[in-house]
């Protein structure tokens, strides 16, 4: 194809109006690159450079900044003056009057040779949506200088006309409206490379104020969840700003919020939010609570079926909701490893895929629960499990509604009371010998059949094996874990304690949690399964603290009996195949995700239907 034909012309113009027609017209539209130019001073050097580009599709040129993680195609001189680039993502911005493109993935077209700069584009103004007539030209650009950027021999640009009120939906990156002359920008657009900016957002989510105490010094922390429209974003005060907006911050609230504001990557261990980036206020972080508490949506849902877990992994964050089935009473307990007081409940809930679920909630959330059975309840923020087959845990950032004003709540609310009383639900259990509950469609399968069909070569697979353990790594059996409930984040010694640096904090021991590679076999052949606590507390009948203790004490006297006793014993377990890359070589992984010892009975039915199914 032609170079010139190949460009995607007037795609710059809709990326800044009309991203959805964007996709619709061009797919990922195809630019020619007419400038590269080093942002920092020292032109890159120490592997941190950023560069600035001008991108064409022949009808308008505009400045664009790339992101770091794609300086090495400029590096390795990939892109070059003239290339032609396939935008793949992207995020328009602008400061003032100027236009800029956020480069966040792009691929070079080397297929094609071109030595000039194709047709004959005017700089992108601010009015992107004016016919090109209507614009004013460029002034000349000095070939040394960068385009669209002035110097003194230049003269003044011809001053555009007044941005014209854009109308595209709610996709595009700015809104109609304007806070002090500034337009609105939408949480979903926000991102490192936009450094002004005012957004209004709900408050849907406040923390309380958490302390740390550390041998480096102590400090103190809220967060909150801002929300519009287009999305969620989480952000955070430290120490003295935690005073200075903490009251100023109400849940439920909208505001509008203004840099300076610094915009993060986000921290994923710390947030059930899908959004890449995080905000962190400043002292100057302007906070204004906005007059028109009603055009900003109150809770953004992205629910999940209770059938549909099946397909969730463990530790995925996921927003859902159904009917409730069963209020568990609320219990306390005391950390053995910190000695904090918990409160937990769980909470029965079902849907119309009549598959039902439990929910642990804690601390205030469980002691303030006044749920009832047969009330429609939504999480947002729930961590999914597959301890006793598949549970769901509610979050410190996450939160419920009961009843809300949603169609899916009134959907829900209207099935069950005209058949969901009535019904049977399928639970997740703990799994049974025969691998029933473990929530995703049961493929028992023969270790030998296994490696014939190159299960989890392709995408990831589960399926059940019933295997006899003949050996198990006793080298790094397991690693030293943070004690503090759902952390198990690995600790390091520092001095006499082992430090989190997840949670800042330094504890007297960790708590020893497996992480082991077990043989496992059957009549046709053998398999390595990679086990962690779960598995490894059936596997080898005590708590990994327990064998830790053993071998410190005695060292590796101690633990052979363990290890000795563990062997020779049939499970059933449920495996998951999946493709990993290991020193540069790509091989297939198992993953026990849950072990259980036989039930006789159980297979003795089983091996009972096997002979009916035969005719026997």
């Amino acid at each position: 194809m032609d170079p010139q034909n190949a460009l995607s012309a007037g795609a710059i113009s809709l990326i800044f109006t009309d991203r959805d027609r964007v996709a619709e017209t061009f797919g990922e539209p195809v630019v020619q690159c007419l400038q590269v130019r080093p942002m920092n001073k020292d032109g890159g050097a120490g592997g941190n450079d950023r560069y600035r580009l001008v991108l064409s599709d022949s009808v308008n040129y505009v400045q664009c900044v790339m992101g770091v993680q794609m300086s090495h195609i400029v590096r390795e001189g990939k892109l070059q003056p003239n290339s032609l680039l396939r935008l793949k993502t992207y995020n328009p911005s602008g400061v003032g009057n100027k236009r800029i493109l956020i480069l966040v993935d792009l691929v070079v077209l080397e297929e094609y040779t071109v030595t000039e700069k194709i047709g004959k584009p005017v700089l992108l103004e601010a009015d992107a949506s004016a016919p090109p007539q209507q614009q004013a030209a460029p002034a000349p650009i000095a070939t040394s200088n960068f385009y669209g950027v002035k110097t003194e021999e230049q003269k003044p640009r011809v001053a555009p006309p007044p941005p014209r009120q854009q109308t595209h939906g709610g996709n595009a990156s700015r809104s109609n409206n304007t806070k002090n002359g500034m337009a609105i920008s939408k949480i979903e657009s926000l991102s490192p490379y936009n450094h002004k900016w005012t957004i209004r957002a709900r408050v849907s989510f406040k923390s309380d104020v958490r302390t740390w105490h550390k041998p480096s010094g102590e400090g103190k922390l809220f967060s909150v969840n801002l929300l519009d429209e287009t999305g969620e974003i989480k952000a955070t005060c430290f120490n003295e700003l935690v005073d200075q907006y903490y009251d100023v911050l109400e849940q439920g609230s909208v505001y509008y919020i203004s840099t300076p504001c610094r915009v993060n990557m986000a921290k994923k261990q710390f947030s059930n939010l899908p959004h890449e980036y995080e905000l962190a206020f400043e002292r100057d972080t302007l906070i204004e609570k906005a007059e028109d508490q009603t055009s900003v949506p109150q809770v953004m849902f992205n629910f999940h079926t209770i059938q549909g877990l099946q397909s969730v992994e463990k530790d995925t964050n996921i927003d859902v909701i159904g009917v409730i089935k069963d209020v568990g009473e609320m219990n306390s307990f005391t950390s053995k490893s910190t000695g904090k007081p918990y409160e937990k409940r769980d909470i029965t809930i079902v849907d119309d895929t009549n598959y039902s679920v439990r929910v642990t909630v804690w601390g205030k959330t469980a002691a303030d629960f006044d749920g009832q059975p047969e009330q429609v309840v939504a999480f947002k923020g729930v961590k999914v499990s597959d301890f006793n087959g598949k549970s769901l845990s509610l979050l410190n950032s996450g939160s419920l509604s009961l009843d809300p004003d949603h169609e899916d709540a009134h959907r829900l609310k209207g099935w069950y009371d005209s058949q969901g009383r009535t019904e049977n639900f399928q639970t997740y259990n703990s799994m049974a010998s025969m691998g029933a509950a473990t929530g995703r469609p049961q493929v028992f399968k023969l270790v030998g059949d296994v490696k014939a069909e190159n299960v989890g070569m392709v995408q990831e697979e589960y399926f059940n094996i019933k295997g006899t353990v003949v050996f198990i790594r006793q080298e790094n059996f397991a690693y030293p874990a943070c004690p503090t409930e759902r952390c198990n984040k690995k600790v390091i010694m520092d001095g006499d304690g082992w430090r989190c640096e997840k949670c800042n904090i330094t504890h007297e021991r960790p708590s020893y949690r497996y992480i082991m590679s077990v043989n496992v076999c059957d009549h046709t052949g053998q398999l390595w399964l990679s086990c962690f606590d779960d598995v490894g507390r059936v596997v080898m009948g005590m708590p990994g603290d327990d064998l830790m203790a053993l071998r410190e004490e005695h060292g590796d006297v101690g633990t052979a009996p363990a290890f000795e006793n563990a062997t020779c014993r049939t499970y059933n377990f449920r495996v998951r195949a999946k493709m990993d890359t290991y020193q540069d070589q790509q091989r297939i992984r198992y993953q026990a995700m849950s072990a259980s010892a036989l039930d006789f009975k159980a297979e003795g039915r089983k091996l009972a239907d096997m002979i009916k199914e035969m005719s026997i």
